[in-house]
């Protein structure tokens, strides 16, 4: 099979194509036949950035062609989504079954790869910050892969305004189509009226203005891997938090919960209520132009790896 690997930091150049036996599923494992490869900002920067090279992982969505030892729920031909901590950039990539979620008759594999795990990292980190109805909230990165579903959640969990961030004033028109209230872009001087809670995705110099923005008693929660530093006075001025969200995480240690949040991601789906968008559709071979794309935030939406 092919797979995408690289062997040393740097950017998107340092990706490139191998031939590797297909792997074995093993206990608790799916084998998948990948449809469709989501492509995420945190795997873009440990690829430049990173000290050692890593399995180019996240989401897949695809076909189920064997399965391990002591599976239960699937069988070969089953279509499924979810996150994998291994090869993921792969003709066949192997998914554990906690990390699955069958894909819903209706639903294509590039749906599926662009909902899951980002609406689970949207879902999850509204949750962190506890929203009470009637609470607005700002989504930082608010038309990427995660951002855009956090901009649809938050207007369907009953917030009463949504505000925007984005790096670029030319994506305003698509994140209003998605129910933006309000846009700000990251370098404009303060951000308008404040909110109760901040989706930061961003990190970096993006990190003070984003707890600036926040209202007195409101919540940052932080779910991206851009680092920065919070000024402590920033939060005591006002009793403002800093919470920190990692759905990988809770996808081991809570998997109930993890599932929870994927049952409502489709329910939403299906009643039309919330819409994955992908941005474009690049060859595995291309790995290295999506990974480009990333970088350069020029998406509006998921990025995905079509095998």
């Amino acid at each position: 099979m092919r797979r995408i690997r690289y062997e040393h930091a740097g950017g998107p150049e340092t990706l490139f194509l191998e031939d590797v036996p297909v792997p074995e599923p093993g206990a608790g494992e799916l084998l998948v036949r990948t449809e469709a490869i989501g492509v995420t900002l945190p795997v873009v920067r440990k690829v430049r950035e990173g000290p050692l090279p890593i399995p180019l992982g996240g989401e897949i969505a695809g076909e189920v062609v064997r399965v391990g030892e002591d599976v239960s729920g699937y069988a070969p031909g089953d279509r499924v989504a979810g996150l994998c901590f291994g090869h993921g950039y792969a003709e066949y990539a192997l998914l554990r079954t906690a990390m699955a979620s069958a894909i819903p008759a209706g639903a294509s594999a590039k749906d599926a790869v662009a909902l899951v795990r980002s609406g689970a990292v949207a879902l999850g980190a509204l949750e962190a910050a506890r929203p009470e109805k009637g609470e607005s909230v700002l989504v930082t990165a608010a038309a990427s892969g995660v951002g855009h579903l956090a901009v649809q959640i938050a207007r369907l969990r009953g917030a009463s305004r949504v505000v925007a961030a984005v790096g670029d004033r030319a994506k305003a028109r698509f994140v209003r189509s998605l129910g933006a209230d309000a846009v700000v872009t990251y370098g404009q001087e303060g951000w308008g009226e404040p909110v109760d809670i901040v989706l930061d995705a961003v990190g970096g110099d993006v990190l003070t203005p984003a707890v600036r923005a926040l209202a007195p008693g409101g919540r940052l929660v932080a779910y991206g891997s851009g680092g920065g530093t919070i000024e402590a006075f920033d939060l005591l001025v006002g009793g403002r938090s800093a919470i920190g969200f990692q759905v990988g995480m809770v996808a081991r240690n809570r998997p109930e919960r993890y599932a929870g949040w994927t049952g409502e991601l489709w329910r939403l789906f299906g009643e039309g209520a919330l819409r994955p968008m992908v941005h474009g559709e690049f060859a595995l071979a291309d790995a290295a132009r999506a990974h480009a794309t990333i970088e350069g935030r020029a998406n509006r939406g998921k990025v995905v790896l079509v095998p």
